[in-house]
């Protein structure tokens, strides 16, 4: 069996950013997440979001790619939500695009703390638009003018660390 240490920050929002992921469906919505990346080989690390998209910590195994692994996720998702959460007339689903993060062995606690703080991020405006971005047309963020005053915007770092330690990413 080879050896390998793959670690990814992946992000991906709800369709046209509507608030789909409600109190009453998000834990559960999570657990199946977690659940389906346990069946692809992966192992989760942290899971959390908002009402309108979902930040995962996670492994990737070398035998497939993390394309295959958010199509796996997004879609076994909303069909759970779809099929078993709700079977109604609502359509719960997700963006086509997404975010992905490579993350050293060194960054893996700092994204898991990030994902952990995810609701307090959000409502302190500290979330990192770096990792907010979760659209394959997405340009990033702007240079200035955003509504988050604490936020961080960088080009080569994307985790808040202590001091003036160098986080090179």
């Amino acid at each position: 069996m080879p050896f390998w240490r793959s670690y990814a920050h992946l992000i991906w929002g709800t369709k046209e950013r509507k608030a789909f992921v409600t109190s009453s469906i998000e834990a559960p919505l999570r657990a199946q997440i977690v659940d389906k990346a346990g069946e692809l080989g992966c192992y989760v690390y942290a899971i959390n979001g908002m009402p309108d998209h979902i930040h995962v910590v996670l492994t990737i195994p070398p035998k497939i790619s993390a394309a295959d692994v958010v199509k796996a996720l997004k879609g076994s998702s909303s069909h759970f939500v779809n099929h078993v959460l709700r079977p109604s007339p609502f359509h719960f689903a997700w963006q086509r695009g997404y975010g992905y993060l490579t993350l050293g062995q060194t960054q893996l606690a700092k994204a898991v703390a990030y994902v952990e703080n995810q609701k307090e991020h959000h409502r302190a405006g500290t979330w990192n638009i770096w990792l907010e971005r979760h659209d394959e047309l997405d340009d990033g963020p702007p240079a200035t003018g955003t509504d988050a005053p604490n936020l961080m915007r960088e080009e080569h770092a994307v985790y808040v660390t202590a001091g003036d330690v160098a986080f090179p990413f």
